[in-house]
């Protein structure tokens, strides 16, 4: 009830206000228009005593010395004064209230530029935004939590994002790209639908639980899904071959010294093997993207076709 009252008094108020500042600017031309008749001076100085009037500043410099301007000073005091006086109430009571519905993750305004949209709460969301942050994203979170919760730097749409109003107010169509991460894996395959629909060219990632589940992502158009059950369970039995594997991926991963990226092949690359490709700024090949198959570049066997992808690690210092 409180956000609706709220709504009603943002809508009906901005017009209250901006109806009022008109019948105020009215009041202090045709009031400083008359004084400059009864007063006999120019225009522009009528209007100068009719400001100053009506902003109860009375620097006292213009003043009325008859009747008929005396006159024309007590009507422009008693319309024009308490209408701006009540413009100002207004527009302090909006801004108030803006403020509210803030608080209250009512407000939609989605970045300018690129951005990046996240939906939906998992456990390592909060961890994500922080990344993408600090990664210099601009980025929108669409999720039914309390904004208190939320970094002052993400934008809030708050809502369920399942509902498909509440993913229109996130503007997918306007995004750089997009990650799906709901607490359920029914809600990340709904709001993957949802998205397709509404916005059939974003850059889509989804993180589901389920390996079945991934797979059924990618069985209906959306390719970039981790299971993150399944990223758990071979990064585990990684390390149990290699006690330190996992360490080492973390450090990779969550290092500010290096980052990941995606090349396209050149003409010139294609027909030569992975390991043997030198990049400029230098990086290492991780794997290829070859349609939509992902091949690890750690074999001698691995030629680079034209269309393949590269995913590299770079040092970030030295990185694109």
């Amino acid at each position: 009830m409180i956000p609706l009252l709220a709504l009603l008094y943002l809508n009906i108020k901005r017009h209250q206000a901006v109806a009022l500042l008109s019948f105020a600017l009215t009041a202090i031309l045709v009031g400083g228009g008359l004084f400059s008749v009864t007063e006999h001076v120019s225009f522009g100085t009528g209007v100068y005593w009719a400001v100053v009037t009506a902003s109860t500043v009375g620097y006292g410099d213009v003043t009325p010395h008859n009747t008929a301007g005396r006159i024309v000073a007590a009507a422009v005091i008693l319309t024009a004064i308490p209408l701006l006086a009540a413009v100002f109430a207004l527009t302090a009571g909006l801004a108030a209230v803006i403020q509210f519905r803030r608080l209250l993750g009512m407000e939609h305004v989605v970045p300018t530029g690129d951005f990046t949209v996240v939906y939906g709460m998992q456990p390592a969301v909060p961890q994500i935004l922080e990344e993408l942050i600090a990664a210099g994203r601009k980025v929108v979170l669409v999720a039914d939590v309390a904004p208190n919760g939320v970094h002052h730097r993400v934008t809030l749409c708050a809502g369920d994002p399942t509902n498909g109003e509440v993913l229109k107010k996130s503007h997918p169509e306007r995004a750089q790209d997009a990650l799906v991460a709901c607490p359920d894996d029914g809600d990340v395959l709904v709001t993957c639908v949802a998205l397709r629909s509404l916005a059939p060219q974003l850059d889509l990632i989804a993180l589901a639980r389920s390996p079945k589940i991934a797979q059924a992502l990618r069985d209906i158009g959306v390719t970039r899904t981790l299971s993150s059950d399944e990223l758990v369970a071979h990064t585990l039995a990684k390390s149990l071959e290699a006690p330190h594997a996992g360490d080492l991926l973390l450090q990779l991963l969550d290092s500010e010294r290096y980052q990941m990226d995606e090349r396209p092949v050149s003409e010139a690359m294609v027909g030569t093997a992975a390991h043997r490709v030198e990049l400029d700024p230098p990086a290492i090949i991780l794997g290829v993207l070859r349609g939509e198959t992902l091949l690890a570049a750690l074999t001698e066997e691995l030629n680079l076709e034209q269309g393949d992808v590269m995913i590299t690690l770079a040092s970030r210092a030295r990185g694109r």
